[in-house]
């Protein structure tokens, strides 16, 4: 897999009906690998390693409902109190960051109320915090480590 802008971090992988999987820590099972998933295990590791962000706050792939219509987030990560505090878009590396990325985080954010929104595609990340009060969104530089 193509080397993402994250630290070097150890995965485990394996061959299965000639496709590769490798395994999420957080849904305890092996996925097969495709580049967004790459990138998605890469900001997995990222939140536990770097952020200090517990396992047992965060959530991957899960459903929403966002206008009668089903989608899925790609991370999400709580706070002690069951508030979720970041919602992470996670986008192939081949795939740009583009306004219609942002929209797409932005309607899921709708539902959730995330203080904070990261998106990346493994090569540029961009973060955000939230102002609801004011109806505004200011860009960061990373998103706040875990403090309790």
């Amino acid at each position: 897999m193509q080397q993402l802008n994250f630290p070097a971090y150890d995965f485990r992988f394996k061959n299965s009906k000639n496709k590769v999987h490798i395994f999420d820590t957080i849904r305890k099972k092996f996925v097969i690998l495709q580049p967004e998933e790459w990138v998605r295990q890469n900001v997995v590791q990222f939140l536990i390693h770097e952020k200090n962000y517990p396992k047992s706050l965060i959530n991957v792939e899960k459903q929403l409902t966002v206008n009668s219509m089903k989608k899925r987030y790609d991370i999400v990560v709580f706070d002690p109190y069951g508030n979720i505090t970041v919602l992470v878009e996670c986008k192939s590396p081949k795939i740009t960051i583009t306004q219609q990325t942002f929209d797409q985080i932005a309607s899921y954010n709708m539902q959730i109320k995330a203080e904070f929104l990261m998106v990346t595609n493994g090569l540029k990340h961009f973060y955000c915090k939230l102002d609801y009060g004011k109806e505004k969104y200011t860009f960061l530089e990373q998103i706040p480590d875990f403090s309790r």
